[in-house]
């Protein structure tokens, strides 16, 4: 992929993140949004989201108070008559799936697009820590990670694997709701593909742990029914 000086920024060890143009096809469900409505739940709360360190692909699993909060799910899904599961392979969304309920009546289908965002360089540290460390107001989805104990990701990729999730739920929309558990930035940027944005606005949709949020569509136009419910 060729690149311009305008696509390289400057990361936390002095290596350069290359922010590209988007993928075809990563910014909307192609076919449209389905007749019923897309769930996203995102998993408990873990030792480093507490800290507000950036996990992405460091299997890591819930803490107590995390596993409370995925049970008190239960009561949030409860009005629903979900006809389909999909889950993302980490432990601390299958964990969160299984305490809320939807494994006692649904099969919890692993799709590996739903994983979070490789984050590279930015693995197990806070933003205030990375924007010590570069001397500037730091800003993921502006730009962007680098590598480091694994390759990191461009948002566009994050954004073109969460098209690919949406592409094979979409059939399934057509049966009736679909829940889907994961996580804070990958379920973000699920939600503004889905609504046809680009991936930079999910940096508008703040995200819970142990949240739900529910899509739908008007008159075939994509929406937000409702956004971070957590339970009571």
């Amino acid at each position: 992929m060729s690149t311009s000086d305008d696509d390289v920024v400057a990361s936390a060890d002095g290596a350069g993140a290359v922010l590209g143009p988007p993928p075809a096809g990563a910014h909307a469900i192609s076919t449209g949004p389905g007749p019923h409505p897309l769930l996203i739940v995102r998993h408990g709360e873990t030792e480093w989201s507490k800290d507000g360190r950036h996990t992405g692909r460091t299997d890591i699993p819930l803490t107590a108070e995390g596993e409370e909060q995925a049970r008190a799910l239960r009561d949030l899904l409860s009005g629903w008559d979900i006809h389909a599961v999909r889950v993302s392979p980490l432990q601390r969304a299958r964990r969160t799936a299984e305490l809320a309920g939807l494994g006692e009546t649904h099969e919890l289908v692993e799709d590996p697009d739903l994983v979070e965002w490789d984050y590279g360089s930015c693995e197990g540290r806070s933003t205030p820590q990375i924007r010590e460390e570069l001397g500037y107001e730091w800003k993921i989805f502006d730009h962007g990670v680098a590598p480091g104990a694994t390759p990191g990701e461009l948002v566009q990729d994050v954004a073109a694997r969460t098209a690919h999730a949406l592409a094979r739920v979409r059939p399934l929309l057509d049966e009736g709701p679909v829940c889907l558990v994961a996580h804070g930035h990958s379920l973000r940027i699920l939600a503004a593909t889905y609504l046809g944005l680009p991936p930079s606005a999910a940096a508008a949709l703040e995200l819970s742990p142990a949240s739900l949020s529910v899509l739908g569509e008007n008159h075939h136009v994509p929406t937000v029914r409702r956004w971070n419910l957590l339970p009571l």
